[in-house]
């Protein structure tokens, strides 16, 4: 279960508990307490619709948090700002069906690289890049 459907439970378990009375109140014609509906709520972000993002995990297999990339983007250098955290907590990556992203060894685009097509998904980076798992910059671009 993800943060949001826990927060959204939560939230509707406490309006339940809020409509709820412990002693039945007698107002003299017959109706039905108030009833709480949980609905599956399901919010997307519409940069994502454009299928040019890519979503990167913490942990292999498409575990641990999540980060998304929505492209056209590049990263020259992960050594900056919130991109530093990111290079080191990259161990799994999911690529929109209209991007291609592509990983660098070094900043600025610089030596061995490792393309992941349109539609991809890699459980576990260490295999994939070949350069030791780090990675020091980043390309997404976008198909038409």
């Amino acid at each position: 279960m993800n943060k949001l459907t826990a927060c959204l439970s939560a939230a509707a378990l406490l309006a339940l508990g809020a409509c709820s009375t412990t002693t039945p109140v007698s107002t003299g014609d017959n109706q039905p307490d108030p009833t709480v509906l949980l609905v599956p709520v399901q919010i997307t972000d519409p940069a994502l619709q454009s299928g040019c993002w890519a979503q990167f995990y913490s942990q292999r297999n498409f575990q641990g948090d999540m980060v998304t990339l929505v492209g056209p983007a590049a990263v020259v250098s992960m050594d900056k700002g919130t991109a530093r955290a990111l290079k080191r907590e990259i161990d799994s990556v999911t690529v929109g069906p209209k991007a291609t992203l592509e990983v660098y060894e070094h900043a600025m685009f610089r030596d061995r690289t490792a393309t992941f097509p349109a539609n991809s998904r890699e459980g576990g980076l260490m295999r994939k890049l070949g350069f030791g798992g780090r990675i020091e910059a980043m390309r997404l671009s976008c198909a038409g």
